[in-house]
Parts: C-alpha cells; structure tokens; sequence
C-alpha cells in the first residue's frame, strides 16, 4: 500500500506540469492570498511550503536537547545542528505538502497552501523537499556525527513514510508523528555528546517531555477542526465512537506525564535542582493541568479545546526557558 501511495505521488507530480489545469487541486484566487504572502514575491510561496514556523520549532528543541547536554560547546558543531536540522525539517515541510496537496484543496484552513492554491507546481515541491533534506542529512553527517544524521534519518522516514499516510487509515497516526515530533531535542543531545547512550538521560527525558507535550497540543487541534479532518478523510480520535471524551481522557493523562517527566531532574540532579525551577515549574504545571482538565467537560467544548491548544503553546517556551536557566544559572 506505501509503494503504492508513493507511485501515485509521483505520477502526480509528473502530471501536473501546470497544477492550475488539474481539476484534482483546487485553485485559490490570488486575491485570496494571504497578504504577508503576497508581499513577499515569487519566493513567499516556496518559504511557505517549508513551514518556517514549524520548522523553526524543530530547530529551536534541537537546540534545547543540544545545551541540555551541558558540554564544553563546540561552534562549529553547533552551527552545522543549526543549519542541517533546519535544512532537513524545511524539506520535510515541503514533502509533506506535496503528499497532502489533495487534502489541503479539501481542507479550509488548509486550501490557500502554495501547491493547491497554483502558487506551487508539485513537482517544484517535490524537488524542493528532497533537496533540503538530502542536503540537511549531509550536513549532520559531516558537521556533527553519523547518529546524529541517522537520528534525523529516522524523523523523516517515520513523518513521511509511516504518520503521513497512516493518518488516513488509523487515529494512532497521532501516536507516530508525536515520536517525529519528539526526537529534535534527542537530535541535539546527540549531536553534543556523540552518543544515543550518555551517561546522562537528559536526551531521553527530553524526548518524552516533548512527546507527551504534542498530545494535548494535537487532541485540541483535532476537536477544533474535526470537520476538515474529516472532509479530507483523515482519521482521528474524534471521529470515533464517544471520540470527545477519549481525546479529553487523552489529553489530560498526557498531560499528567509531562507535568511528572518535567520534575525528572529531582531524581537526576538531586540538591542540584533550584527551589525556583520547583515552584515555577509546578506554577506552569497547574496552568496546563487546569486547561487539560477543563477539556473533559462535556460544556463549551470548542472554546475549552482552544483553551487548552493555546496553553501548550505557551508552556513549551516557558518550560524550556525554566529548564534552561536552571542547569546553566
């Protein structure tokens, strides 16, 4: 069934010379535009299609795993994470979009996208998220270490091979592209210490903050556009029988492990620990339960799952600031 999916992606692109004559996307007026896209030329399509935002994200927790090895530093490392962790999760964007560019004409908040608003021709995608990628890993490989690149390797196969088209056969698609989304922070841990295996599990912790953390984030995306997900045939938790409150229970067990994996370092660290990472963090910590618990309520369920999709948004950078300045300060 992948080599399948894959062949039909590429006849796809192969076909579509013109995406603006294929009757299978669907084409956005330019005056429809977003405007930040509209002024930024020719190239804002392509800067969109790699997803700065989210890419930048991905960036930002390699960086977070990289310090969080506590070594010496070494710029040269350091800039070659900076550079190939962005190349590869730009690419990955852009591959991304071209598997999806039929369901993102289907999806509203989804259709004004580079390839299924014409903006994009989907082969110029395709091109486009190879090359980043294949030039990212090249760049982890001669500039920090092969398991690091090997890491990274693994993030693309498993967004782009396995949570990509699963999301349209099982709601555990969820589950998959959350260890796509959890492994930068395990990236950057690598590329400092050179090794899966320190002596230190910080790499590992932080992978599993990050992944219990998109739980809650992704179950209030889903139940705040359950009706796109659904008219593009993704299949989520939602959309299942009593699909509300599964997610909701989701949620908020999700949300008990981060709160309990971001007071690891007790265990680790000991005395080493602040008394202010302590009560900040259990501060931060009751701001995310509160909303995760507010989402099992059978009331207001689109205003408390916006709620909740907001706080992750906060917590993330808060936490990692929190996290950063105790080990360092």
């Amino acid at each position: 069934m992948l080599v399948n999916h894959f062949r039909n992606r590429f006849r796809i692109a192969l076909n579509f010379a013109n995406p603006l004559n294929s009757e299978s996307i669907k084409t956005i007026p330019p005056e429809a535009f977003p405007s930040e896209r509209k002024a930024s030329g020719r190239l804002g399509p392509y800067i969109q299609l790699t997803k700065p935002r989210l890419s930048m994200m991905s960036v930002a927790s390699a960086v977070f795993g990289y310090f969080a090895a506590a070594t010496d530093g070494n710029s040269p490392v350091f800039v070659s994470l900076l550079m190939g962790t962005a190349l590869a999760a730009c690419g990955a964007a852009a591959l991304n979009q071209w598997m999806e560019a039929r369901e993102d004409g289907v999806m509203k908040r989804t259709s004004d996208r580079p390839i299924p608003s014409g903006e994009v021709k989907s082969s110029h995608a395709l091109i486009l998220g190879l090359g980043m990628s294949i030039l990212g890993l090249a760049v982890l490989h001669w500039g920090t270490n092969p398991h690091a690149m090997l890491l990274t390797l693994g993030v693309l196969v498993s967004y782009l091979a396995m949570y990509t088209p699963m999301k349209k056969s099982s709601p555990l698609s969820t589950e998959v592209g959350a260890i796509s989304g959890a492994l930068p922070p395990l990236l950057g841990y690598v590329a400092a210490t050179g090794s899966l295996y320190s002596n230190s599990l910080y790499g590992w912790i932080l992978f599993g903050i990050l992944f219990a953390w998109q739980m809650p984030h992704f179950m209030a995306i889903s139940w705040m556009y359950r009706k796109d997900y659904a008219d593009a045939g993704f299949k989520m938790l939602v959309h299942v029988e009593n699909g509300f409150n599964r997610s909701a229970r989701k949620s908020l067990f999700y949300t008990i492990v981060l709160i309990a994996l971001s007071f690891s370092p007790i265990w680790i660290r000991g005395n080493d620990v602040s008394i202010w990472y302590l009560i900040l963090n259990g501060i931060l910590s009751a701001y995310v339960l509160y909303f995760a618990v507010r989402f099992l309520s059978p009331n207001n369920q689109d205003a408390n799952a916006r709620s909740l999709f907001f706080s992750t948004i906060l917590y993330l950078p808060v936490f990692m600031l929190l996290f950063a300045l105790d080990r360092y300060l």
